[in-house]
């Protein structure tokens, strides 16, 4: 009997609704005692009832293992996967005395395009190791070309290397034989050089020695006149010079005692002088203490009368400062048309002096008997 086991929207260990099917050849064990378990099972049934039965039980099987795999050892491993099958379903179909003859796994599918997506990861997989190739191809053809350029470039290296030297080589051997020319050039021109400095010396030295000896003579003459001039000099100009300088330090020296002695001479004026008006500032001193001592004693003795009297002595010079500024005016004009009136204005300002000396100096002037005779006034 030939069975399709399907499987629709079960999930796998991973959660992946899966729709699988499969094809499986089972029949009915010939052996006795299994022939007569399949007669227990089946009797009485017809060939799509014994299908039905054997199939729920695969499908059963099948169900159970989808739940313990996941997607990728299911779609990857296909006949791992039935074998697993066969040998889960095996002992169960066999109590029914039905042998499975073989099981495969004809499709497996889903839904959520899970299946797809594995599909296109590894076809991605598959292109990125094309591509990595590809590179790595390239790569190790670029190394390969690189290194043939390298080696192409090493030997032109060494071509041009070899050309190189050769021409350093040339150019060195060129420069030594110019060297070798330009030194012999050189000392043969210094030679000559030298030849014509060494008659250019011989003749200045002669000319020297000429110079010289006239320089000598010249010289010898200068010395003479140098002789002569001093002499002449010494006679004319130092001896007069010496005497009127000795005279001009006598005279110096002569002004310079008269201004020391007019010094000390003014010096000792001006000492005198000082302890003289010291004596004099001393003496006045003493008496203007001694007169201050007699004042002060007949002030404190006499007490009131001498302190009138010295008010009445300091009278005079307050009306003369009162009155400084009357100095400035020409005349004073009463206007009154009463000459009675006049004389009573004076008598009024005489009234009211002792008001004016008892505010600014303390005394009182009504106290004194001519003031008040002049003043009419009474105590």
């Amino acid at each position: 009997m030939t069975l399709q086991p399907r499987c629709e929207d079960v999930e796998t260990a991973e959660g992946v609704a899966l729709t699988v099917t499969g094809v499986a050849q089972v029949k009915i064990m010939t052996e006795k005692e299994l022939l007569a378990v399949a007669c227990e099972q089946f009797l009485g049934k017809n060939v799509q009832d014994i299908k039905n039965v054997v199939l729920q039980t695969l499908e059963g099987h099948l169900r159970s293992i989808l739940g313990t795999l996941t997607v990728e050892q299911i779609y990857q491993d296909r006949d791992q996967f039935a074998k697993l099958v066969r040998e889960v379903a095996a002992p169960d179909v066999g109590r029914m005395g039905i042998e499975i003859l073989s099981f495969t796994i004809k499709d497996v599918y889903d839904k959520v395009d899970y299946l797809s997506s594995l599909g296109k990861t590894q076809t991605a997989v598959v292109q990125r190791d094309a591509d990595i190739g590809v590179a790595e191809a390239e790569r190790d053809a670029g190394i390969r070309e690189a290194e043939c350029k390298r080696e192409m470039l090493d030997v032109k290296f060494m071509a041009d290397t070899k050309i190189a030297d050769s021409k350093r080589a040339f150019e060195l051997q060129k420069s030594a034989f110019s060297e070798e020319v330009n030194i012999k050039t050189a000392e043969a021109q210094l030679a000559y050089e030298l030849q014509g400095a060494r008659e250019q010396q011989k003749i200045r030295q002669e000319e020297i020695e000429i110079e010289v000896v006239q320089r000598k003579k010249q010289i010898a003459v200068e010395t003479q006149e140098i002789l002569r001039t001093d002499k002449e000099l010494i006679a004319t100009v130092r001896r007069p010079a010496e005497a009127e300088a000795h005279r001009m330090q006598q005279i110096a020296e002569g002004e310079k005692v008269k201004q020391v002695l007019l010094a000390q001479a003014e010096a000792e004026k001006i000492r005198k002088i000082g302890e003289a008006e010291a004596a004099v500032i001393e003496a006045m001193g003493k008496a203007e203490a001694e007169r201050m001592k007699l004042k002060a004693e007949a002030y404190q003795k006499y007490g009131d009368s001498a302190k009138m009297a010295m008010v009445l002595e300091a009278l005079p010079q307050i009306a003369a400062k009162v009155a400084a500024p009357l100095t400035k005016v020409d005349e004073i004009v009463v206007l009154t048309g009463d000459n009675n009136k006049v004389t009573s204005e004076v008598n009024r300002l005489l009234a009211e002096l002792p008001a004016s000396v008892h505010a600014l100096t303390g005394v009182d002037l009504s106290k004194i008997p001519l003031i008040q005779k002049a003043t009419g006034v009474q105590v």
